[in-house]
């Protein structure tokens, strides 16, 4: 089944993965919206063949369309997709702005596709970091239910979008060429350093990002009594995150059964190579639909073999953000 899509923020970082990934996976439609803010109306983008005007994101924007995929900011779904509602549309919100709705659902089509039936005309779609840690957590949790997480994430510069990237790039530059470099996109110098994640820090001394690694994944897992603890970080890395996660379970679990689990998992795909010292890298996620996990150990500062850690990577982008949001669109076809 075809239908009329959508794409709000289409030139921006996500908003271009969200055509690439529609083209590869041959997303079926029968007509394509290209929305984005009136800088960029005007601007043409070849997809598929033909040639699309991108057009200014309105609230008269969604006459006809049938899903409509968002990545313009959570200000911007705030205003907009509840028009798109109005107008008929289904969205699939890629911001922060409905995640913790509870109306709305939040959905990982690997752990809770069953959640998209629910909708009331809008699906939230995690934050990156949530998605990228919680895909290999979940069989595991299925079989043997997890008591607390403790999270520490390596954040990839697309994070923080495609004015972030390119400061990346530019910022090497400068350093290698001896000239002093500049920060715009980024609080801090994103080249050759890291630091605590850029989004904003509460009252109990965790930052944004954190928190919603936290209340996602209760949600996600309709678990709201499961332990969580995150430290977020940014690192000078284009496209890919990387995730330490330490897990503690209700029962005894080894390391050779965890990587059963995950060897079956959706995906997930298991690059655990002890001999050579080869775990999954940013490289080896970049582009690529799975998230890796790796360094499958057990935690021997806890008792009767109830604690393993993990090591993640995933495509920010793809996973993260447009792969999640696009299979999430045809499981509403």
């Amino acid at each position: 089944m075809a239908c009329n899509l959508a794409i709000a923020g289409v030139t921006g970082a996500v908003g271009q993965e969200f055509l690439k990934t529609l083209e590869r996976r041959n997303f079926p439609f029968d007509s394509l919206k290209l929305l984005a803010s009136s800088r960029s109306a005007g601007k043409k983008i070849d997809f598929k063949g033909k040639q699309y005007t991108v057009e200014e994101l309105t609230k008269d924007s969604f006459g006809g369309v049938d899903i409509a995929l968002f990545s313009a900011g959570g200000g911007r779904s705030k205003d907009f997709a509840p028009a798109a509602v109005e107008a008929g549309a289904v969205v699939v919100d890629n911001s922060s702005a409905f995640r913790m709705d509870p109306d709305v659902p939040l959905v990982i089509p690997e752990i809770n596709a069953e959640k998209i039936k629910e909708h009331k005309g809008i699906i939230a779609n995690p934050n990156c970091s949530t998605i990228i840690g919680i895909v290999p957590v979940w069989p595991l949790h299925k079989a043997n239910p997890v008591k607390r997480m403790v999270v520490s994430t390596y954040q990839a510069a697309s994070g923080a979008g495609m004015s972030a990237m390119l400061e990346l790039e530019s910022q090497s530059r400068d350093i290698l060429d001896g000239k002093e470099p500049t920060c715009e996109a980024l609080p801090y110098q994103i080249a050759f350093n890291c630091f605590n994640h850029d989004s904003a820090l509460g009252p109990n001394g965790y930052n944004q990002e954190e928190m919603k690694l936290v209340h996602e994944t209760r949600k996600i897992f309709d678990c709201p009594d499961i332990a969580i603890t995150a430290t977020c970080i940014r690192i000078p890395v284009l496209r890919a995150h990387c995730e330490s996660i330490n897990l503690e379970f209700t029962d005894p679990i080894t390391p050779d059964e965890v990587r059963d689990l995950l060897i079956a998992a959706p995906g997930v795909s298991v690059l655990d190579d002890r001999e050579h010292n080869r775990f999954p890298m940013p490289i080896d996620a970049s582009g690529k639909d799975d998230i890796y996990v790796g360094r499958i150990r057990q935690d021997e500062s806890l008792a009767a073999n109830r604690g393993i850690n993990i090591w993640v990577a995933g495509d920010q982008l793809l996973k993260g953000a447009a792969l999640n949001a696009v299979q999430i669109a045809e499981e509403l076809l």
